[in-house]
């Protein structure tokens, strides 16, 4: 057979990607209204960002114990290289952790120190080297080196989701009483969700964007993902100036955020995740 590859519903892959590259997906959880929700199983509300008083989960270890378990059996014994959501925004790479130590060295946990597709680029590259025969130590190193390439900018609209979540250190001086305030944050070698730049309006921050996502990608070929959270008309406007700026994108789509981002950074949110291409 070949090494599988795991990740989380916080990639963002689609459906067609995780067949084609036979990725495993666990689900991160969404509670509300005394329901537990399983993102990319159960129907959640398409306006769960709005809602007061939602919170989400990860993956629980029961679920990434299944999972690598019948991960390693379909691999024949290969192995199984596990990316997930950054340990510093999810408590599931902990988990994983813990899940794994149940198979020894068979099954490898990535901290991908991401989020949204900049998850999904690190699995994907873990996944092409799997099915070009790379073995558990390749497939993993293939991961590693797509972190080092994966960048995630974002603009948010307003601070209360984050402030609520606790996603970012609330004790940072720019998250305070400037109301006007439309940070571009972006996250860091940690993973870490933190401030790029101070900004005072949605269109100075869409566009301070675009140019950090060109600062990161210079002359390389590069993919782009433009996520949203229901604002896809911003998201289209990023992706026309992203390909016009940068003509040599390999790729370039617009997708959701997904429930369980969007409840951390609330409704016109608009991120960029971007892998770029080994020199």
């Amino acid at each position: 057979m070949s090494v599988v590859v795991v990740s989380d519903s916080s990639s963002r892959l689609q459906p067609e990607e995780l067949k084609r590259w036979n990725i495993r997906e666990v689900p991160l959880h969404v509670l509300v209204d005394g329901m537990d929700l399983r993102d990319g199983i159960d129907e959640i509300p398409y306006d769960i960002h709005d809602r007061p008083k939602v919170t989400t989960a990860g993956a629980t270890p029961a679920e990434l114990v299944d999972t690598y378990r019948q991960a390693l059996l379909d691999s024949d014994g290969d192995g199984v290289v596990a990316v997930h959501l950054s340990a510093a925004l999810s408590s599931t790479y902990s988990a994983a952790v813990t899940a794994a130590r149940e198979f020894g060295p068979s099954v490898r946990v990535v901290n991908s120190r991401s989020a949204a597709m900049g998850v999904g680029f690190v699995a994907l590259a873990a996944a092409r080297c799997a099915a070009d025969g790379g073995d558990i130590e390749a497939v993993e190193a293939a991961a590693r080196s797509a972190m080092s390439r994966a960048h995630v900018f974002l603009v948010v609209h307003r601070l209360d989701n984050l402030r609520r979540s606790g996603r970012i250190r609330t004790a940072a001086s720019w998250l305070g009483t400037a109301l006007s305030l439309k940070p571009l944050l972006c996250l860091d070698v940690d993973g870490r969700l933190v401030l790029d730049q101070r900004i005072r309006t949605v269109t100075k921050a869409h566009a301070a964007m675009v140019d950090r996502v060109v600062e990161v990608v210079g002359e390389n070929a590069a993919d782009v993902v433009v996520h949203h959270v229901d604002n896809h008309d911003a998201a289209d406007s990023l992706g026309a100036a992203l390909t016009q700026r940068l003509p040599q994108l390999s790729s370039l789509t617009v997708a959701d955020m997904g429930p369980v981002l969007s409840v951390h950074v609330g409704g016109g949110a608009v991120g960029v995740a971007v892998v770029v291409a080994p020199s």
